[in-house]
């Protein structure tokens, strides 16, 4: 009898994995392509700017305030859309990111945000989600384009390259400094409280500094001195310049007055350059104010072969030392509480933000605005010694007179064209090695925020009151005006030195004042010091003759083999109390080229 043969079923109707169909499985498959193809082209859809600005809450609000940034044009034509920062490109956190995006759908069609005025309403809250979100990720997107071990700081301004340096140290991430890059900043609305924990560093976030950095850096420090030399070799060449013409213009007009007489004019056959240039050396001369003391002979030494070091000193409205410790006022704050320096950050950037605060763009109110001020004042700064004296030499352009319109005249101190004060501090002073004269600025003080009524403040450091309200924390006053040490702490405090030592110079009747700066500024005398001013030829020339060494109650005395903080400040036009030109915190020391002096007096 024959055997049956077996049936075998059609191709597509063949059993596969999990019992299912040749057929059925390609049906499956098809539809997962298409269904994937249809999902990932929804994804992309919405992942490009013109879908985010299709409704015109994006559209009118945050669409309009990142167009002028640099994330939608700049010189690279490489632009950063909605998608790129505020959604995640790996999959699954993009799948996250879409379905988060369903809440958004809900007050789109609530009209939570439909006016300017509700988005404005809602704006904080909105952009903690979005820092918050940053700052958990390590900035995942924006480390999509921006890396800091890629970064070369020699490309980099000094305050980048510096907390650039920090971020690597310390665990911050991109978010902490960066916000309100492409919209509206809204940082300072937040709590101080909450600031500080937003923008606290993450140990977890900590990275190996590359050496490309490090050699970055030297290579930044190593331009921005051969630019410095160059510009004070330029600075003397055209000092020479000034100098030559207007003694070449003094000859020609001696003998022009002989031969021509008193009834004259100067130098009537001269051309008009030279003429105008001796008009102007007679009439700055004539406008010499006395110098202290009667022996000068300290100040006719040669100059010529100390280094010079060009400060700039800037306008800096009331920028008090609260100020400077509040995150949401001040974007250094954390790292000068950490102890960085504000020369770090800020000794090339003087100039931009004396110009932004004397022009109202920030910390200086409306009715106190100079119209035409200076914004700074580059200052060379010479220093040298001998055994028993330490010399300095500071010199600048003089400016027109710019009136107040606050003051009786346009002139807050009619009788002082011009004063100089500086003052010197070791390291036991707190703030004096980061902030340098600074540490005496309060926002409590005479002109500024929170003076009080009806009590004068004056200067101060921080040793001397038993508290200091830095954040104006439920509205609180910020300062410590009422909150002095009793006399037997200001002892204890001034016994371990800590006070700043302050000289000062008034132009008017060449006066000098020595003091101290602890409970308040007291001019009590110290040992004094000499000095020797001059204007000439539209530049102030000012000398300054200071023994090494005291015993005088509030006065520093200065070790050769040590380094010191110094500060200095100038009162130009006429000017009183806070609206002078003041400097960063900068280190002085003797016969020092090594790294961290930046003003070296050199023996003599």
């Amino acid at each position: 009898m024959a055997t049956p043969q077996s049936h075998k079923p059609p191709f597509w109707s063949r059993r596969t994995v999990m019992g299912a169909t040749i057929g059925s499985a390609l049906v499956f498959f098809l539809l997962g392509i298409l269904f994937w193809g249809g999902f990932n082209t929804g994804m992309e859809a919405t992942n490009k700017l013109d879908f985010c600005i299709s409704c015109h809450e994006m559209e009118e609000n945050v669409y309009q305030e990142y167009k002028p940034t640099i994330h939608y044009s700049n010189r690279t034509g490489v632009r950063a859309t909605c998608p790129d920062c505020h959604v995640p490109d790996p999959w699954i956190h993009k799948v996250v990111r879409k379905i988060q995006a369903s809440n958004e759908v809900y007050h789109k069609i609530m009209g939570t945000v439909s006016t300017p005025e509700k988005f404005n309403e809602h704006r904080l809250t909105m952009a903690k989600r979005v820092w918050n979100t940053m700052k958990t990720t390590d900035s995942r997107e924006c480390r999509n384009c921006h890396t800091i071990e890629s970064m070369d700081p020699s490309f980099q301004k000094p305050r980048a390259r510096k907390q650039h340096l920090n971020a690597f140290q310390t665990g911050q991430t991109c978010i902490d400094c960066h916000k309100g890059i492409a919209h509206k900043n809204v940082r300072d609305q937040l709590p101080a409280d909450e600031l500080e924990a937003l923008e606290k560093p993450n140990p977890d976030f900590i990275r190996e500094v590359p050496q490309h950095y490090l050699d970055g850096m030297k290579t930044a420090e190593k331009n921005d001195a051969d630019q410095k030399a160059q510009a004070a070799a330029e600075k003397a060449k055209q000092d020479k310049a000034v100098k030559d013409a207007v003694a070449a213009a003094t000859a020609t007009l001696a003998p022009a007055k002989a031969d021509a007489g008193a009834s004259k004019g100067p130098c009537v056959d001269c051309d008009p350059v030279t003429e105008a240039a001796a008009k102007a050396t007679e009439a700055t001369v004539a406008k010499k104010p006395a110098a202290a003391g009667a022996d000068n002979a300290w100040a006719q030494q040669d100059w010529a072969n100390v280094p010079a070091r060009d400060i700039t000193l800037l306008y800096p409205g009331q920028a008090s030392m609260e100020w400077l410790l509040t995150g949401k006022d001040h974007g250094g704050a954390r790292p000068l509480k950490k102890g960085d320096r504000c020369f770090d950050c800020h000794d090339q950037e003087a100039a931009d933000m004396g110009q932004r605060i004397v022009t109202g763009e920030k910390l200086e109110p409306s009715a106190t605005l100079i119209p035409g001020k200076r914004g700074s004042i580059p200052v060379s700064v010479q220093a040298s010694h001998d055994d028993e004296y330490l010399y300095m030499r500071f010199s600048w352009e003089d400016a027109a007179h710019t009136p107040a319109p606050f003051a009786e005249g346009g002139k807050m101190d009619a009788d002082n064209p011009m004063k100089l004060a500086m003052m010197f501090a070791t390291d036991d002073v707190q703030y004096a090695s980061q902030a340098g004269c600074w540490g005496t600025c309060h926002n409590d003080a005479k002109t500024m925020p929170d003076a009080p009524e009806g009590k004068e403040v004056s200067k101060y450091i921080t040793e001397s009151r038993t508290a200091i309200e830095i954040e104006g924390k439920n509205g609180e006053k910020r300062g410590g005006w009422d909150k002095l040490k009793d006399e037997a702490g200001l002892k204890a405090e001034m016994d371990a030195k800590h006070y700043m030592d302050i000289i000062r110079f008034k132009s008017g009747k060449g006066e000098s004042e020595d003091g101290q700066i602890l409970a308040d500024r007291t001019m009590d005398g110290g040992q004094g010091a000499d000095f020797d001013a001059k204007l000439d030829g539209g530049k102030w020339v000012v000398q300054v003759r200071r023994k090494l060494q005291s015993d005088k109650p509030g006065d520093v005395s200065m070790a050769l083999d040590q380094v010191y903080n110094f500060g200095f400040a100038i009162h130009d036009d006429h000017t009183n109390a806070r609206f002078h030109h003041v400097s960063l915190g900068y280190r002085i020391g003797f016969d020092k080229e090594e790294e961290g002096v930046e003003i070296n007096a050199v023996k003599r």
